[in-house]
C-alpha cells in the first residue's frame, strides 16, 4: 500500500484505513466479532494501519480494543479516536476511558470530535502530547455546514490532523478545507468517502466505466477511493466496513496508479446521473 507523509513529522501513513462507525458497534459473540477480526487482519496484511473510532460510536472502541488484544496486533495499528464531551475533567475522563477500552496507554491520534468544546480539549491535548500520552492532535467534522468554524480553527491552532467528509458527490471540502490543510501543513483523514453509502448504492446499478481500468480499478468502490486519493492534500481515507470482502476491495485502492486532475474530471463526469 502507498503511504503519504504526515506533514508535521514526515512519518509515512498508509493511505487506506478503517473506520468503525456503526460497523464495530456489536456484541461479544463470535458470530458478530469474527468478521471484524478478519477486517482488521485484511487491513494489516495489506500494509494499512489506521483504525479510527470514537466514544460516539457505541461499543466500537471496546470491540476494536478486544480484537487488537486478542490478535496481539496493537503494534500494527495507528489508533485514532476522539473526545466528544464538554468540560476539562469530563474530557480527561472520557479520553482515559477510551485508552482503557482500546487497551493502550498511548493513542496515536486524539481528535476533538465535531469541534465540541475544542478550546478546552486542545489545551489538555497539548499537555498530553508533551507527556507522550498522545502522538498527534486533531479536530473533526462531518458536515459542510460547520466548515466556517472548522476553517477558523485550522487557521488559529497548531494541529497535526483534520478529519473531514469528502466524496465524489460531496466536494465542499475540496474547495475550502483541503487547500487550507495543505497550506497549514495538516494531515487530512477522509470520512464518508462513499457519500454515506448512498453514492455507492446508486452506482452499483451501473456498469463500471472503461476509465476505471486506466488506474487499475475493478469496482466502483475502488474508483471512488482513488478519485479521493488523487487529491494531493488527502493523507488517508477511513471507510467503515464490517465485511472482510469490502475491506479487501478497499485496500486495493491504495496500490497502483492514481488519477491526475484531468483524469479526476473524467471520473466525475462518468459518475454524473
Amino acid at each position: 500500500m502507498q503511504t503519504r507523509p504526515i506533514p508535521s513529522t514526515n512519518e509515512p501513513l498508509p493511505v487506506i484505513g478503517c473506520g468503525t462507525w456503526q460497523t464495530f458497534d456489536v456484541g461479544a459473540s463470535p458470530r458478530e466479532r469474527a468478521p471484524l477480526a478478519e477486517v482488521l487482519q485484511t487491513l494489516f496484511t495489506s500494509g494499512g494501519s489506521v483504525v479510527d473510532s470514537s466514544p460516539m460510536y457505541g461499543r466500537a472502541e471496546a470491540v476494536a480494543g478486544d480484537l487488537l488484544a486478542a490478535s496481539h496486533a496493537h503494534h500494527k495499528a495507528f489508533l485514532a479516536t476522539k473526545v466528544w464531551t464538554r468540560g476539562r475533567a469530563e474530557g480527561i475522563a472520557q479520553m482515559e476511558q477510551s485508552m482503557a477500552l482500546l487497551k493502550t496507554d498511548r493513542i496515536d491520534l486524539m481528535q476533538v470530535h465535531n469541534l465540541v468544546d475544542w478550546r478546552t480539549h486542545l489545551a489538555t491535548l497539548r499537555g498530553w502530547k508533551s507527556e507522550g500520552r498522545v502522538r498527534y492532535v486533531g479536530v473533526t467534522h462531518y458536515t459542510s455546514s460547520a466548515y466556517g468554524e472548522l476553517e477558523a480553527v485550522l487557521r488559529s491552532e497548531t494541529l497535526d490532523f483534520v478529519q473531514v467528509n469528502y466524496a465524489l458527490d460531496d466536494r465542499d471540502a475540496e474547495r475550502r478545507i483541503l487547500p487550507l490543510a495543505a497550506e497549514r501543513g495538516i494531515a487530512v483523514l477522509v470520512n464518508r468517502p462513499f457519500g454515506g453509502g448512498g453514492l455507492l448504492r446508486r452506482l452499483a446499478q451501473r456498469e463500471l466505466p472503461a476509465i476505471a481500468g486506466e488506474i487499475g480499478c475493478t469496482t466502483w468502490a475502488q474508483l471512488l477511493l482513488k478519485f479521493i486519493l488523487g487529491h494531493p492534500a488527502v493523507t488517508c481515507i477511513i471507510p467503515a466496513t464490517s465485511k472482510p470482502g469490502h475491506m479487501a476491495e478497499n485496500v486495493q485502492a491504495g496500490d497502483g496508479p492514481l488519477p491526475d486532475e484531468a483524469l479526476r474530471k473524467r471520473i466525475a463526469a462518468a459518475v454524473r446521473p
